[in-house]
């Protein structure tokens, strides 16, 4: 695979003999003339190597540089620059330049600057797969000793940072992560399968921290601390998501991340309604009929109350405070609430739901394009830091920086890249859902999915007379048998959620501090 180089220079005309000097050489290099123009392809398209003028008239080198990193911490930029003062460089230096390079420059000084930075990469990635491959071992045990319900975060957790460590290594040795994910996937839906029911009935201490909890355990200790507390919950965003977001936010913030489970199914109206309301579903829809209507069809739907719902939980637990809660759908609402978002350091506590991962999610199923920019996992990771780079939940973040509050970022549940049909059978009332489903009598290999007969015994709602529920398992997805061919097609290599993985269940919980 040849080398893609990104060369940003106002007078880029000039350059040509040195672009062409470096294509006989087996690079591809894409030269743009501004950093606006640089910025819109990071993200976009495969790039090694950044060089980057430092003089240009508009967004000059060191701001497009920040802007860069911003969007991808981890891209090598080469700064070029006709001046040697001490304090441009350090501009440069601490925007995290890997060289920089005094105009002019000859073939050979290119040459040798690139092939040096490809070298450490190379080293890097070569500690990075003899690091994983030593950890290999450690994680297998881990999934072999019976874990527990923590020690699957552990395994989770360490998985996914491997999955960012080693995104640029040899396809072998991703290949060999994919297969542990896997293998750790299957053993987790065993383990939800047998431990799940006893959750749902255990003492606080002897299970993990679910939905329901996520309020009262976690919010509402720290609004106890006097300061004004936000709550932002991205929808549908899973851990490798977070840490790309994570990493643009750390100048900022001191960020402690722990963990929480999701209940089942992993689906917006059940988990997410169980956030707010600190409550199950079946206890959401005996204690607030009017507020649970349950129609598949939309699950928007099914979340229209929850604003109503959050304000009953205070109600129910800490009188004498009136949470602001706000959905955020469209991006002109996201930038309203940008715009006047210290008001809300005013009030106690505010609750922002940002949609747009969750929407992206659902998109890429139905658009050859989006499947075409994000064809795989690190794909759609990238394309979500882009979003998240230049939207307005970060310029939310970025002015509440500068303020006294106190700040938690989660998510109600993620997503799993699903790649293996199993068929169902249902009759012609059973829920559209790809990851699980309700309705009567329904069946499908029970090596796939989590089978529940009896809702009422998992606080779900019991809907008609007969109803069951199925939850898919690992990375199947549920097909009818009729059209069997087309919708096995269609919904192959879409991420989905509803069922019972670690991507979907294990989620970030995140505490942010301004420094």
């Amino acid at each position: 695979m040849s080398i893609s180089i990104l060369w940003v220079d106002d007078e880029i005309e000039q350059l040509k003999p040195l672009i062409l000097f470096l294509e006989k050489k087996g690079f591809k290099v894409t030269p743009v003339t501004n950093g606006e123009d640089a910025l819109s392809l990071v993200g976009k398209q495969q790039i090694d190597i950044i060089f980057l003028d430092e003089q240009m008239p508009g967004m000059d080198g060191i701001t497009t540089l920040g802007e860069l990193k911003t969007i991808q911490p981890g891209i090598p930029v080469v700064m070029i620059t006709k001046s040697e003062e001490e304090e441009i460089m350090e501009d440069a230096i601490g925007g995290k330049i890997s060289d920089y390079l005094i105009k002019p420059v000859n073939p050979n000084q290119i040459l040798l600057t690139v092939k040096r930075i490809l070298d450490r990469r190379r080293i890097r990635d070569e500690k990075s797969a003899q690091s994983y491959l030593r950890s290999f071992n450690e994680i297998t045990m881990l999934i072999n000793e019976q874990p527990e319900w923590n020690d699957w975060i552990t395994i989770y957790r360490r998985l996914t940072n491997w999955q960012l460590e080693l995104k640029s290594s040899e396809e072998g040795l991703q290949q060999v992560l994919q297969d542990q994910f896997e293998t750790a996937n299957a053993e987790f839906g065993k383990f939800v399968e047998n431990e799940y029911y006893d959750w749902l009935r255990s003492s606080r201490s002897d299970r993990p921290m679910l939905s329901p909890d996520l309020i009262t355990e976690v919010v509402m200790p720290v609004i106890d601390e006097g300061k004004s507390t936000f709550l932002f919950l991205i929808d549908c965003m899973r851990y490798d998501q977070w840490l790309v977001f994570e990493q643009m936010l750390a100048p900022y913030f001191q960020i402690e991340t722990d963990f929480y489970y999701s209940i089942l199914p992993t689906a917006t109206p059940y988990s997410r309604n169980a956030i707010f309301s600190g409550l199950y579903p079946s206890q959401i829809e005996k204690h607030y009929p009017k507020l649970w209507m349950q129609s598949d069809e939309n699950e928007t739907s099914l979340n229209q109350y929850e604003g109503e719902l959050l304000t009953a939980l205070f109600e129910r637990k800490k009188r004498g405070i009136k949470p602001k809660y706000e959905k955020i759908l469209q991006t002109a609402e996201g930038k309203k609430i940008s715009e006047k978002i210290i008001n809300y350091t005013q009030s106690d506590f505010s609750a922002f739901v940002i949609n747009f991962v969750d929407t992206l999610v659902h998109s890429r199923s139905d658009s050859p394009v989006l499947k075409e920019i994000a064809p795989d996992v690190s794909a759609f990771r990238e394309l979500t830091r882009t979003w998240f780079a230049h939207s307005s939940l970060f310029q939310m973040l970025k002015k509440l920086s500068g303020e006294d509050v106190n700040i938690i970022i989660t998510t109600d549940h993620g997503s799993i890249r699903a790649m293996r049909d199993t068929k169902v059978l249902g009759d012609r009332d059973t829920s559209t859902s790809l990851r699980y489903k309700y309705g009567r009598h329904l069946k499908c290999d029970r090596n796939s999915a989590i089978y529940i007969d009896q809702p009422a015994d998992y606080f779900l709602p019991r809907g008609k007379m007969n109803t069951n529920y199925i939850i898919a398992k690992e990375d199947y997805y549920f097909v009818y048998p009729t059209n069997y061919n087309k919708f096995q097609n269609k919904y192959r290599d879409s991420f989905q959620h509803g069922g019972a993985s670690m991507e979907e269940m294990i989620l970030p919980l995140a505490r942010l501090q301004p420094k």
